[in-house]
């Protein structure tokens, strides 16, 4: 069995400790509650702190949860949440196409996935939930980039690769790309990222109207294309997808 890491047990412990019973907690209620020496109870909170995970009251000395973990339970529950609405949608998504299906969200400096409906077929495919995809070149990358300033800020100051001889680098292409998908309300990838392989993605917004994700198919160029486009129709079913994610999340009109 792998060993555990003492430090980060302990830090773990003084965070479920904050979480439960007196809001506030002094240096020497956590090194009691837990039996650490005070020194050790010491470094692990200033540490937390410093991360944001632990605010200390400058009156009191006494110590809480800090907002950042606040930021990333909410981030959680975003993710929960925009899965659970789009569960059915995506489902008949790829009923209708024939392809399979990806909803992503914006993470470090690239694509999350964090859903996954197989091609409706008997052949067989990988479940790639938790796969990264990048923001410069893939459908679901490009509709992040230009709906999100934080995704757009990553995709435009990092280095794009050049996966195929299709992908988009350079930057003055790449503004012009982002703006063209902002215009038409969705992005399509072909063999940009992979050969062979196509995607279209249209934006998931929140209530507020702002992108929290986003849906697209992908499947082989002859399937998805005709004469080097993207289909119509695989257009219409994704921004279709999209919208109904979208109203259930509580976008009155889309």
């Amino acid at each position: 069995m792998a060993r555990t890491i003492q430090s980060l047990e302990r830090a773990a412990a003084i965070l479920r400790l904050l979480a439960g019973g007196e809001r506030r907690l002094g240096l020497s209620d956590v090194a009691t509650a837990l039996g650490l020496a005070k020194g050790t109870a010491h470094g692990i909170l200033r540490t937390l702190q410093q991360e944001g995970f632990v605010e200390q009251d400058p009156a009191s000395g006494r110590y809480q949860l800090g907002a950042e973990l606040l930021r990333l339970g909410n981030s959680y529950l975003d993710v929960n949440e925009l899965r659970s609405r789009a569960l059915v949608w995506t489902d008949d998504l790829a009923r209708s196409s024939g392809e399979s299906v990806y909803l992503g969200v914006l993470h470090q400096r690239g694509v999350l996935v964090v859903h996954h409906v197989f091609r409706p077929d008997d052949s067989r495919q990988v479940l790639e939930v938790g796969a990264m995809q990048p923001l410069h070149s893939s459908a679901l990358g490009k509709v992040l980039s230009a709906y999100d300033p934080v995704a757009r800020s990553e995709a435009v100051d990092s280095r794009r690769t050049a996966f195929t001889t299709r992908t988009v680098t350079d930057l003055r292409g790449f503004q012009a790309l982002l703006a063209a998908v902002r215009e038409q309300g969705w992005a399509a990838d072909v063999e940009e990222t992979w050969e062979g392989v196509a995607s279209v993605a249209a934006p998931i917004l929140d209530r507020h109207r702002m992108p929290v994700g986003a849906v697209g198919v992908t499947g082989a160029v002859e399937r998805l294309c005709e004469a080097g486009e993207v289909r119509p129709k695989v257009v219409a079913a994704v921004r279709d997808c999209a919208r109904a994610v979208s109203r259930d999340l509580g976008v009155r009109r889309v």
